[in-house]
């Protein structure tokens, strides 16, 4: 696998789960990369995502999810409700 800024993560993770996510970490460190090829089903919460696709990835780094109105839905939220809440 290649490392990758969180930067970068970040970018993968919206190009394919269509989610703003901010990383906080220092600039140096390196993750591995997005490798899912199929998004997460529309119906899955906030909070299963981060557990089940994120957090394996950033460790013990912290993530916030970032929805359309600029804040953090709660973690029951499904994923299509934030997908949606974007400007397209």
């Amino acid at each position: 696998m290649n490392s990758i800024s969180a930067a970068e993560l970040e970018r993968q993770i919206f190009e394919l789960e269509e989610i703003r996510v901010v990383i906080r970490t220092n600039k140096t460190t390196q993750y591995d990369t997005y490798d899912y090829i199929r998004k997460a089903a529309s119906n899955t919460s906030i909070t299963d995502w981060y557990l089940t696709r994120l957090k394996p990835i950033i460790g013990e780094d912290e993530a916030t999810i970032i929805d359309g109105n600029g804040t953090s839905p709660h973690g029951r939220t499904n994923i299509e409700t934030v997908r949606n809440s974007y400007i397209r």
